[in-house]
């Protein structure tokens, strides 16, 4: 489920000069394929100016997202792996993001859900961080899932 969401959206980048470019660049897979507005984009960024990181859920991995207010088309997850960690507000490093966007807050809830079960693993984190293409990141999060 979540790997067939994650098809064409993996982006791998060197480094990102600010957390805000980071939500930007994971999330413009969603943006180009339309599964999102860019005021959802927007509302990302508003969230953690708002409510802080807690986006990061553990060390180095983030789960950027926001209420659907018609920012939503269809629901998406994109991936960004930063070989440069990148500074979130509170001093959290940050070297991996899956924007996720879904039409509907129970959709959401599954997602974050389905997520941190493959986050609470050592193993797949690692895997995550290293992983050097679009196939080895979706086998991964389905063989974990």
């Amino acid at each position: 489920m979540l790997g067939e969401h994650l098809k064409g959206n993996v982006r791998f980048l060197e480094s990102v000069n600010s957390w805000e470019e980071a939500i930007r660049e994971s999330a413009a897979p969603l943006l180009e394929n339309g599964s999102i507005t860019s005021k959802y984009v927007d509302d990302m960024i508003q969230n953690v100016n708002t409510n802080g990181p807690y986006i990061v859920v553990v060390p180095e991995f983030a789960m950027p997202h926001a209420k659907n207010e018609n920012s939503v088309e269809k629901t998406g997850i994109s991936f960004l792996q930063l070989q440069e960690p990148v500074m979130f507000p509170d001093d959290k490093e940050v070297k991996v993001l899956f924007a996720l966007a879904a039409e509907d807050s129970t959709g959401h809830l599954d997602l974050i859900s389905d997520l941190s079960g493959v986050l609470m693993e050592d193993e797949a984190r690692d895997e995550l961080k290293q992983a050097k293409s679009e196939k080895e990141i979706i086998d991964l999060i389905n063989s974990v899932e």
